[in-house]
């Protein structure tokens, strides 16, 4: 493994990267170098998207979204560790937005059982914590209204969506679980913890490669789907992004997940495990993921930034909560300096951009995606997206917790 830069050696590159031609961060002043790196990181998402994280284009409306709970959850970390109200205020504004002083959530709407919508959930609970509005008591009511009805496969699993029948994809363990777990322990529901850790044990079960030690990312329970392979039920590869959701939430629920319950330390195992396997396969030239995990040698496969995000924020956490040795927080922060130095650029402004986001990645659907090589591949690659730019500050702030 390559020599691990140090915080002294990151601020290093930082600064050196003012320099270069393409780079104007040192005349703006919009990157603040002298304070944690994740401060600048999270001003800059302010700087950039003032208004709501819920942002507009072309091809989206403003809509209750999951981009918008991971975006949130990031500041609220950030505000945690900072104390910097700015944070909360900008919590606050973009929940308030959507929801209203009767607790009804703007756009959201319950019978579509769609799972990704679960994923603010955590930051009304927080906001209801903080404050004790109950408007956001009742909006959370409603996202485990959801749960208490979402569809389920026979085995006991949540449908990924309604239009996607008896199809658990690892992207939906984190669109849900953590979220599921901080409502049962704000509600003293103790029977909820068994539900929550037999999702995890039905993707163990279905989607887990042995060989590789990686998991794919969906399973159909029904074989129906054209993606599925008729034995196993699962789709063909192993995402980078979906593994990326699977470790956040693994790592996440295990912050509410008892310590007395009997399910706990698999959990906590299926993580230690996965770490172990995603470290193999990181490129060893810029110490990041490949969009398709297992298939970097394959032309076409690219360097991923968000997959590469989430996996170094599992692994810094993982070791910041006990559940991995140095050496991951090691590799996390390695990634992350390289990355950092590889994969973000900043304008003339000196506004900061995170490079090589896939836009989205699903199975089925219409327009049909296959789960195929050649699928992962030919999606949209985009600058800044939210799903890459949520785990940025994650990762930045677990990182910089080591150091205090």
């Amino acid at each position: 493994m390559s020599k691990l830069l140090n915080s002294d050696m990151f601020f290093l590159i930082l600064l050196i990267s003012f320099f270069v031609p393409n780079s104007f961060a040192q005349e703006s002043g919009k990157v603040n170098t002298k304070g944690d790196v994740y401060i600048s990181i999270a001003d800059n998402f302010i700087s950039l998207y003032p208004d709501t994280v819920a942002y507009k284009t072309e091809a989206k409306s403003y809509r209750w979204n999951y981009e918008q709970g991971l975006i949130l959850y990031a500041f609220i970390q950030a505000y945690k560790i900072s104390g910097d109200k700015k944070y909360f205020d900008y919590i606050k504004k973009n929940i308030d937005y959507y929801v209203d002083e009767e607790g009804a959530i703007k756009t959201y709407k319950l019978e579509q059982f769609n799972i990704d919508n679960i994923a603010p959930g955590r930051v009304l609970l927080y906001l209801y914590e903080e404050t004790k509005q109950e408007k956001y008591k009742k909006a959370a009511e409603t996202l485990r209204k959801q749960l208490e009805l979402h569809l389920r496969t026979i085995s006991g699993g949540f449908w990924h969506k309604q239009i996607y029948p008896y199809q658990m994809w690892l992207d939906g363990l984190y669109m849900a679980q953590p979220f599921y777990a901080n409502y049962s322990v704000l509600n003293n529901d103790t029977l909820a913890y068994t539900d929550i850790a037999k999702q995890f044990l039905l993707i163990n079960e279905h989607l887990k490669d042995n060989l590789s030690g990686l998991y794919y990312h969906g399973w159909d329970e029904s074989r129906e789907q054209k993606w599925a392979d008729p034995v196993k039920g699962t789709s063909p590869n192993f995402w980078g992004r979906s593994l990326g959701w699977f470790m956040m939430a693994m790592v996440d629920v295990l912050d509410y997940f008892p310590e007395s319950h009997k399910d706990r330390i698999k959990i906590i195992e299926m993580f230690v495990d996965l770490s172990q396997s995603i470290i193999e396969y990181r490129d060893k030239e810029s110490l990041l993921w490949y969009q398709v995990v297992d298939k970097g040698n394959l032309k076409g496969n690219y360097i991923e930034t968000s997959a590469s995000l989430m996996f170094i924020y599992a692994l810094a956490k993982g070791f910041n909560k006990g559940y991995l040795c140095k050496n991951y927080y090691e590799i996390a922060d390695e990634s992350f300096n390289n990355m950092f130095s590889k994969y973000v650029t900043y304008d003339s402004n000196g506004n900061l951009f995170l490079n090589n986001v896939c836009s989205v990645g699903g199975l089925g659907g219409n327009p049909y995606r296959s789960g195929s090589f050649e699928y992962y591949i030919s999606e949209p690659i985009r600058v800044n997206d939210f799903k890459g730019y949520g785990p940025f500050i994650l990762a930045a702030i677990e990182l910089a917790k080591l150091k205090e």
